[in-house]
């Protein structure tokens, strides 16, 4: 029970400042949406992210790069449900980017050096 009346009283006080500055009932909504969302959510994103990191590790002993994407797909992401979120201006990512970063993904995604393209000749024309 007094477990309870803390998270109500959190999420009032959490709230408060929201409804104070809003101007609709929209803004109300989407507000409490992504309070109760942020409560909801971030639990299941935890245990998510714990059996994620458990999983990565283990992956981690048989090759180093896998684990650190497995981890980073289940700790990355969202973590807190905004009210743009709510009203849909926002993407919400449950899993996070396994991409490489920075200058690992400009190589893996550009065309390999022109000085080691193969050197193509172009056929004779036969047009007058």
């Amino acid at each position: 029970m007094k477990g309870t009346m803390t998270i109500a009283l959190a999420v009032a006080l959490l709230g408060l400042p929201m409804v104070a500055r809003a101007d609709d009932g929209q803004e109300v909504a989407r507000g409490a949406g992504s309070a109760f969302g942020t409560l909801v959510y971030t639990p299941v994103k935890t245990s998510f992210c714990i059996l994620g990191a458990i999983g990565g590790g283990f992956t981690y002993m048989v090759d180093s790069k896998t684990g650190a994407k497995v981890a980073r797909g289940a700790c990355g992401g969202t973590w807190v449900i905004t009210p743009s979120a709510v009203g849909g201006n926002e993407p919400v990512h449950f899993v996070g980017n396994t991409a490489p970063d920075g200058d690992q993904r400009s190589r893996v995604a550009s065309a390999p050096p022109t000085q080691y393209a193969p050197n193509k000749q172009k056929a004779p024309s036969t047009q007058k």
